[in-house]
């Protein structure tokens, strides 16, 4: 039977390019850099979301260790994506606005082969969230609250 469980954020913009968010007891900050007009409190929204996949990895890797009982001493993990920024900034191009492509590297430092490695991230890439749903179609429904 399926349970599904519900989490939501509240953010609030004002003059600036600042969003802010209280995401359980950590007040965050999304900005934009001096250079582009922003403030610099924060990172981008695009980092924030390359963080939030290493996160995710990080997160479900430390589970699956866990549960798999493998000393899992630590993980490095890389995400970079490619986008074009022409779509965002309102100007025309072919490319699609979001990331045309996020490669994920990571480093594990457990007692495991280079092939068990391999089957090890490729698991935890498999039970994370943020990778299930930036690989497979996600309904996004958007509306004015009025």
């Amino acid at each position: 039977m399926s349970q599904t469980k519900c989490i939501s954020v509240n953010a609030e913009m004002g003059e600036g390019f600042a969003v802010e968010a209280l995401l359980g007891e950590h007040r965050v900050v999304i900005d934009q850099p001096v250079a582009a007009r922003g403030t610099g409190q924060g990172p981008t929204p695009l980092e924030y979301f390359l963080f939030a996949i290493a996160g995710c990895i990080g997160t479900i890797g430390r589970i699956a260790a866990m549960q798999q009982k493998i000393e899992l001493r630590g993980m490095k993990i890389a995400v970079t994506g490619d986008y074009n920024p022409a779509g965002l900034l309102g100007k025309p191009s072919d490319d699609r606005t979001g990331f045309q492509q996020i490669r994920i590297e990571a480093e594990i430092d457990a007692d495991l082969s280079e092939a068990e490695k391999k089957v090890f991230l490729d698991q935890i890439c498999e039970r994370c969230p943020l990778h299930d749903n930036t690989r497979l179609e996600t309904s996004i429904v958007h509306s004015l609250k009025g």
